[in-house]
């Protein structure tokens, strides 16, 4: 009995092409691997090796400092440990070390990948129905680790002529269950399939794979976007920092919106939220912040508008003009438009008294700092929620009211009020800080 296929099961070929010579810039790959005599037939797909394109395309550099190379391609760092960086590259891809190569290449230089790996693919599909008037697809390779998984394969990183993706959504299973997030990276298959026969030392940068017309997309055919369309854009993307470099981002997206849309707030988001605020440092081993979650739109109101009233009469006191007031009072529209409020308060059960007016100035302060850590953790973690948020001081003005209000302990401090939602457009870009303008060095 043979051990092949049975007999109209399906099937496919796949197979190193030797006699590549080692390539120089300027060369034409298409004419280096028709002058192979591969025999090649419509249908079949080519997989090379991105290391021969950037060689051919003159992606060589000098460089002494690989580091400073891989700087050079970066657009974005994801994770850094110790030396090892996974990055955003600038063909937008998220690998090791920006792609950068010291390997098989000439010492003091380094391989940097393709510019553009798609038209790099182009070339070579177009090279080869040109000098042997074949239809085939093309897709060029490289290695990349994978997240939750050990060990390399090769991934397509540009094709043309190759459907890369295949969507399976919307078709059923064999038990008929409906296919709701099945699509196939077909192109990544193919790659993978083409690094068990070329190897990584062994001298043999094309593969070929045969048996699988279906995934050769026509020559004229719309939707060739090539492998681009196989890079998850960053809003999909729910794993896209290391856990150092999310927390900073989280820092950075930490800005002030007073505008927000009419979408709800997901409570257990600022419940989420909360969790991380109550991490923070206190004095004494004790917990001194309390948040109330206004999440009813009476209880948002009822308190907005006793505070508004408590305002409006402080103002009067001062002898400001109804004008005045009625244009101080509007600053308030930031809480009142908001989908979400969130009342931090400071509790000081635990602190120590003694009976002297400095040390128990300085004991209240500490549990003060430690309410504030809390507010920015809160704050920190709304933005690692996609919510926006904007603390605002005004309820530390009438604690008395809010208190009332909100039925609150005689011991409960406002400590001003989060409005929470969802951003209504982009926040405009921050002003630069200089950290060291904040330093002093002793």
């Amino acid at each position: 009995m043979s051990g092949g296929p049975a007999d109209g099961a399906p099937s496919y070929r796949v197979w190193a092409l030797p006699g590549i010579p080692e390539v120089q810039q300027g060369d034409d790959l298409a004419k280096l691997i028709a002058a192979t005599e591969p025999g090649l037939v419509d249908g079949d797909v080519l997989l090379v090796t991105s290391k021969i394109a950037s060689k051919a395309e003159g992606r060589i550099v000098e460089a002494t400092d690989r580091e400073a190379a891989i700087d050079a391609e970066t657009v974005r760092v994801v994770a850094r440990r110790g030396t090892l960086r996974i990055v955003e590259n600038r063909q937008g891809l998220v690998m090791a070390a920006a792609g950068v190569d010291a390997s098989n290449t000439p010492a003091g230089t380094v391989l940097l990948l393709p510019e553009d790996p798609d038209a790099s693919a182009r070339a070579v599909r177009d090279g080869l129905r040109d000098a042997l008037g074949v239809e085939v697809g093309v897709v060029v390779t490289d290695t990349f680790g994978r997240p939750w998984r050990n060990g390399l394969t090769d991934v397509a990183i540009g094709a043309a002529g190759v459907k890369v993706l295949d969507d399976l959504r919307g078709a059923t299973d064999g038990y008929g269950n409906p296919l709701s997030a099945t699509v196939v990276a077909t192109a990544d298959e193919l790659a993978a399939a083409g690094d068990m026969v070329k190897g990584k030392a062994s001298g043999l940068p094309v593969a070929v794979v045969r048996g699988l017309p279906h995934v050769v997309a026509d020559a004229d055919a719309s939707g060739d976007d090539g492998a681009r369309a196989m890079v998850r854009v960053a809003a999909d993307d729910m794993f896209r920092l290391g856990t150092s470099e999310a927390v900073r981002e989280a820092l950075s997206l930490r800005r002030t919106v007073r505008e927000f849309t009419d979408e709800p707030v997901d409570p257990g988001a600022v419940r989420r939220a909360v969790a991380a605020a109550v991490t923070a440092p206190a004095p004494h081993h004790t917990t001194p912040w309390r948040f109330v979650l206004l999440e009813s739109q009476g209880a948002r109101t009822r308190l907005l508008d006793a505070m508004r009233d408590a305002w409006i009469a402080d103002l009067r006191r001062d002898g400001r003009s109804e004008e005045s007031v009625a244009k101080r009072v509007r600053r308030g529209d930031v809480l009142r438009n908001a989908p979400y409020l969130a009342v931090p308060c400071l509790v000081t059960d635990g602190a120590h008294t003694y009976g002297d007016e400095r040390r128990d100035t300085a004991e209240r302060e500490m549990f003060v700092v430690a309410a504030g850590a809390g507010v920015q953790n809160f704050l920190v973690a709304l933005a690692g929620e996609r919510l926006g948020s904007a603390w605002v001081s005004s309820t530390m003005f009438c604690r008395s009211v809010v208190r009332e209000v909100l039925d609150l302990p005689d011991t409960w401090d406002p400590l001003g009020a989060v409005a929470v939602g969802h951003p209504k457009g982009a926040a405009p870009p921050r002003a630069a800080r200089d950290a060291e303008a904040f330093l002093t060095v002793r």
